[in-house]
């Protein structure tokens, strides 16, 4: 079983029940359908950003974003209630970006290749 460090699994308890709340108790309509991917604190547990996901344009990407934001002093009053943390992280919500890259390079790779395939979409050479 490998083992964690501490901030990895206060990361998780954290995305868990960031995404409850956020799910069921802010009821603020601009955030809509949104997803926490992830959670990344800082050494120090002071500062922790919330990395989320939902669709739509950037306009309404934007617009989740502002809803969140306004809803984070709620999400970390319900978070104090919640965890047995001594101290609990000011949140900072993002967009996370890392599938628009993954398509986006995934595009570039089917450009450059001959054949137009990606290299995922290869089939496995025998040896």
């Amino acid at each position: 079983m490998p083992r964690f460090r501490r901030t990895d699994r206060i990361n998780e308890l954290l995305r868990e029940e960031i995404a409850v709340l956020v799910r069921d108790a802010v009821r603020d309509p601009r955030v809509g359908l949104a997803t926490v991917t992830a959670v990344e604190t800082s050494p120090e547990l002071d500062h922790a950003k919330v990395y989320i996901t939902t669709l739509g344009d950037e306009e309404e990407r934007a617009e989740v974003l502002t809803g969140l934001r306004s809803a984070a002093p709620f999400v970390r009053s319900q978070l104090s209630k919640r965890l047995s943390m001594r101290r609990i992280p000011e949140l900072h919500f993002e967009i996370d970006r890392v599938l628009e890259e993954a398509m986006r390079i995934e595009a570039l790779l089917r450009e450059a290749l001959p054949d137009g395939r990606a290299p995922s979409d290869a089939p496995a050479s025998e040896e």
